[in-house]
Parts: structure tokens; C-alpha cells; sequence
């Protein structure tokens, strides 16, 4: 099979098409003909060599595609050969082939293009466990969104404005700002000409929000912290700003804080069933019902990967990339 490998780790350049063994699924996996697969911040991250996959998974990179089953075990996650499927990975999904938990796997929504499936995975799965399972965002709570026109920050708003909740949304340009407005962000913030934290101060009458995705860290620890509500919840999921940042410990006891994060790649995969099935169930009637829907920027074929990642690397993308195969 073609796919994309990491040659060395580096800039996009070192992406490169070769053959590979088309992989062997074992007790519980599946093997999917890949038709799309999305990219993510984690593919550049391990491109660069600074997250490598866990141990077992494949050295591609990939993290979610869509597809159609031909072998494997299809019938442990409900399905059966020839079903459309898309899956979460722990790695492999730039190829033409890949193997997945079929427990991971989602069939496709009715109405949706396999591209748009395949910018799913990685992004619902993050934004079910860490805004509502691990935030605990509840009804009448408001949201807070870094990185709003990221494939993350399009999922997390469009997902809580579907629930019905109060969204604000910082980004990077007036421009993205109005995307991301136009997506149920309640008010959207230029992080380049605004002050977040005292516009959120002013939005919400100096209470602040309840719940914070945060994709930055660093600088924003102390800041995150202010635009809270008592009471409030933290979730860092990305340390784009840096991995080390000060906070008063004081404000956090006195204001009944909680701040906490996680990664998804390495967790179990009952861990991951457990949110595939919730998504199922919450989920998936939202986007076969048109309520929500993915948003794609740009498609590359596979051997252009390295283009992709540079668009990724250039940071001005509003939505998904995503790598398609024929």
C-alpha cells in the first residue's frame, strides 16, 4: 500500500510517499480501505519528534479516517465487512490501508461526504471527553474556546451552541472571528487586538465563564484563571504557548478552581469506546439531522501531505485539513 512517512523528524519536506506492508488487523481491530483522513496537530507534533506514538501503534502518522471495512473483526464493534466506517487511530491513518479497535469505529452520518467524515474522529472524541465529561459543562453554563477556528474550536462551538450553550471564542484574525461567530459563537475575540480576559470580564458582568478549552497553556495559565467564574473549570488539552506557566494557588482554593487536562492517544481503548458510544448517542442524530456539520478548508491527495502540513504549519486554515485517497 502507499502511505506517508515521517523520514526524519523535521519540517513538512520530510514527509514522504513510499510502500508499505499493508498492516494486519488482530482480535478486535478492523482493517479499513482508507477513502479520507484528517489532519491534526498532534500528526505535526510527531512529525517535528516531539510526540512519538504509543507503544504498539503504527509510526504513521494519522489519527482519524473514514472508510470502508474489508477485514478484520468487524463484527465485535456491531458492524460487518463493506459498512462505512470512521475511526479513531493511535496512528496509520496516512495510508491506504489502516487498522483500528472496532470500537473506535462510528458509521458514517447519513448525508455526510467521507472527507467530512473523516474530519470527525479526532476532534469529537477530544471536545466529548474534555469539555463534557472532564469540564462538566452543564445546562445554562457558558464556554470559553481557544483556538476557535481550529478544527478543536469549530467542534467545541458548534457542539455546545447546539446544546444550548452561552459560547465565547478567541482566534487570530477579525476574519476568523466571524467565522467563528457565524458558527454559534456568542461573541468572538481577536486575542491579537483584544484582551481576553477583560472582555470576557465585561461580556459576562465580571462573572466569567464556567468552562475553559485551552489548547495554549504557558502565559494563559494565570489568565485562563481570571476569566473563570467561582467554581470554574479549566481544561488544557495542548501547550501551544509552552508547558510551564505561574499561578496563584490562592485564587484557586479561595474561588474553588479546578484545573486539569489530559490527552486522548494513549488512553485505553475502553476508555475510547465508552465516548465513541456517547457520541453515538448524542452525537449523531445532531449531524444526520443537518444541526451540525464539519468544517473543511482545504483537501490535498495523500502524496501531497507535505503541503497539507505546511497549511497546518501556517496556522491561518478555519477548520479541518484534510488528505484524501483515491
Amino acid at each position: 500500500m502507499k502511505a506517508i512517512e515521517i523520514t526524519t523528524p523535521g519540517g513538512p519536506e520530510v514527509l514522504e510517499l513510499v510502500d508499505r506492508p499493508t498492516p494486519v488487523p488482530g482480535p478486535g481491530e478492523v482493517l479499513i480501505e482508507v477513502s479520507a483522513a484528517g489532519i491534526n496537530r498532534p500528526d505535526v507534533f510527531q512529525r517535528q519528534g516531539s510526540y512519538p506514538p504509543p507503544a504498539g501503534a503504527s509510526d504513521l502518522p494519522g489519527l482519524e479516517v473514514a472508510g470502508r471495512i474489508v477485514g478484520g473483526d468487524a463484527q465485535s464493534g456491531g458492524f460487518k465487512v463493506g459498512d462505512e466506517v470512521c475511526a479513531l487511530l493511535a496512528g496509520g491513518g496516512y495510508a491506504q490501508y489502516c487498522v483500528a479497535p472496532a470500537a473506535q469505529c462510528l458509521p458514517v452520518p447519513k448525508g455526510l461526504s467521507m472527507i467530512e467524515a473523516a474530519a470527525l474522529p479526532e476532534t469529537y472524541f477530544t471536545v466529548w471527553s474534555n469539555v463534557f465529561d472532564r469540564g462538566r459543562l452543564s445546562a445554562g453554563e457558558t464556554l470559553l474556546v481557544h483556538g476557535g477556528a481550529s478544527g478543536i474550536g469549530t467542534t467545541a462551538i458548534a457542539l455546545a451552541h447546539a446544546f444550548g450553550h452561552t459560547v465565547y471564542a478567541t482566534a487570530g484574525s477579525n476574519e476568523r472571528v466571524q467565522a467563528i461567530e457565524a458558527l454559534g459563537c456568542t461573541h468572538g475575540i481577536n486575542y491579537r487586538t483584544q484582551d481576553f480576559v477583560e472582555e470576557i470580564r465585561t461580556l459576562t458582568n465580571e462573572r466569567g465563564v464556567d468552562v475553559i478549552l485551552d489548547m495554549v497553556a504557558g502565559d494563559y495559565l494565570p489568565r485562563n484563571l481570571k476569566a473563570l467564574a467561582d467554581d470554574g473549570r479549566l481544561v488544557m488539552i495542548a501547550q501551544l504557548g509552552g508547558a510551564h506557566g505561574s499561578v496563584n494557588c490562592w485564587q484557586i482554593m479561595a474561588r474553588r478552581l479546578t484545573v486539569t487536562g489530559s490527552t486522548l492517544r494513549a488512553r485505553p481503548v475502553a476508555f475510547k469506546a465508552a465516548i465513541a458510544q456517547a457520541l453515538r448517542e448524542r452525537v449523531w442524530p445532531l449531524l444526520e439531522a443537518g444541526t451540525i456539520r464539519p468544517i473543511i478548508h482545504a483537501t490535498f491527495p495523500l502524496a501531497e501531505a507535505s503541503r497539507a502540513h505546511a497549511m497546518m504549519d501556517a496556522g491561518e486554515q478555519i477548520g479541518k485539513i484534510v488528505l484524501t485517497l483515491a
